[in-house]
């Protein structure tokens, strides 16, 4: 996992997001087992004005999970002072890693964390290596990079740098599984990069579209790269590529194990 350090998010920040995370633990009686930055500043290509996009996965005491009438599995609060904090129960996220879910695998490569990193994560993120469905998650990031680039990646107009970079990633992921034997893709545009054996050319095109979203505002405009767009295009059409692989485990038994032993600790 690519190391991000404290300074990426302000101290100040860092510090209310904490004490944030803390009144929900009191307010819900929950333990957060992740808290993590999911947006454009994890993704590595923060703007000035870019929200801070925290999700976190909890576990609940356990006779919560025994009363006849389900609650909630997700915890949401207002956005207050550009911060977007909202969770998910971990028999949610459990339940969702199963299916291979996108989101969940992203936050547990989250390179931003508020919290320490519990002894829960690893077992998670071993599970989603094991239940991972290759064109599945293929198929996700390809609506994904297609649902952001439609209208645009056939014009010849400039482009908000933001709609750029929801289609790159995508692409990018694709291009990352397909080169790296189905490995679940990191969530940070630069560990894409790295994974993704692109000429140095278009290696610095991402790093100048980078630079220039970090130096304006959400909604500026991008200089079209054709070599970029040629790659979202090919990759996207490439999703369907992935070869389907066994599972050499019983998904369901493993995730009652790591969701018991989290519920009775």
């Amino acid at each position: 996992m690519q190391t991000v350090t404290n300074q990426s998010i302000a101290l100040a920040v860092r510090r209310e997001i904490e004490t944030r995370l803390t009144a929900i633990e009191e307010a819900h009686d929950v333990r957060i087992l992740l808290a993590v930055e999911s947006g454009s500043r994890a993704w590595g290509f923060p703007s000035p004005d870019s929200d801070y996009d925290v999700r976190f996965i909890y576990v609940r005491p356990r006779a919560w999970y025994l009363s006849l009438k389900p609650g909630r599995d997700v915890i949401e609060t207002p956005i207050e002072d550009d911060i977007d904090l909202n969770g998910w129960d971990i028999r949610k996220a459990l339940g969702l890693l199963l299916k291979s879910n996108a989101v969940v695998s992203e936050w547990i490569e989250s390179p931003i964390r508020y919290r320490p990193v519990h002894s829960a994560v690893a077992p998670l993120a071993a599970l989603a290596d094991q239940l991972l469905d290759a064109p599945g998650l293929a198929h996700h990031y390809a609506n994904l990079g297609r649902n952001a680039a439609e209208r645009w990646l056939e014009d010849h107009g400039d482009v908000p740098v933001k709609r750029y970079f929801y289609a790159l990633r995508p692409a990018l992921a694709i291009r990352c599984m397909r080169l790296n034997g189905n490995v679940r893709p990191p969530m940070n545009l630069q560990a894409l990069v790295e994974l993704s054996a692109l000429p140095d050319c278009m290696r610095d095109e991402v790093a100048k579209l980078v630079e220039a979203k970090r130096q304006s505002n959400e909604l500026s405009n991008a200089t079209r790269v054709p070599a970029l767009d040629d790659l979202i295009r090919e990759e996207l059409a490439r999703a369907g590529e992935l070869p389907e692989r066994g599972l050499d485990i019983d998904g369901v038994t493993a995730a009652d194990h790591l969701f018991l032993e989290l519920v009775d600790t």
